[in-house]
């Protein structure tokens, strides 16, 4: 276990703080460990007609445009729970409504930097609208794809973003165990 001796603000802005904590790790040995704090976002599997709706849009940090699930966190004058940011991320990036939407899990996508953490729901019967993105998401586009089109986007690399392929994960493994539960109750 790693016990903080002190901890210090390096950095803030209105995103996200870098912290450097001096530290004690288990071998008795005296360490900085600097991390990355951001509030958790949310992440929405829009599904429908054996596919998703997915968001394009240009990530500074790697310099690309790349496919993603629709995702965000809320704002500095927003706030609400993660089932609520979920809703409103949905609505803002593709304009659709879900008249269902289910938590699938919570997961970290770099918890050896970050404490950030990841609500994943997926959404079902969907109604079209107009998005309302906001100001840095105009460059932003939606669109459906098959979920065989989906995996082929991930073998190609035009999906690279970690939460969605993590939150695909949780998508599979939770239509599994929902079949194996239908053909128990089938087979009673």
């Amino acid at each position: 276990m790693i016990k903080t001796l002190s901890s210090r603000e390096a950095y803030r802005n209105a995103w996200m703080t870098v912290r450097e904590d001096v530290v004690v790790r288990a071998n008795g040995l005296e360490g900085i460990y600097g991390y990355i704090e951001k509030p958790d976002f949310a992440l929405v599997i829009p599904h429908c007609d054996g596919g998703f709706w997915l968001v394009e849009q240009y990530r500074y940090p790697v310099a690309r445009r790349a496919w993603e699930f629709p995702q965000g966190s809320w704002g500095t004058q927003k706030e609400g729970s993660q089932l609520d940011l979920a809703r409103t991320e949905l609505q803002e990036e593709t304009g659709i409504e879900a008249h269902t939407i289910r938590h699938l899990g919570h997961l970290y996508g770099a918890y050896g930097m970050s404490n950030q953490g990841c609500d994943v729901y997926v959404a079902t019967s969907l109604t079209q609208g107009v998005p309302q993105r906001e100001d840095t998401e105009q460059d932003m586009v939606h669109s459906w794809f098959s979920e065989i089109d989906f995996v082929l986007m991930i073998q190609r690399g035009d999906v690279v973003d970690a939460a969605t392929i993590a939150a695909f994960a949780y998508f599979t493994i939770d239509r599994s165990s929902r079949l194996s539960v239908e053909r128990l109750s089938r087979a009673e």
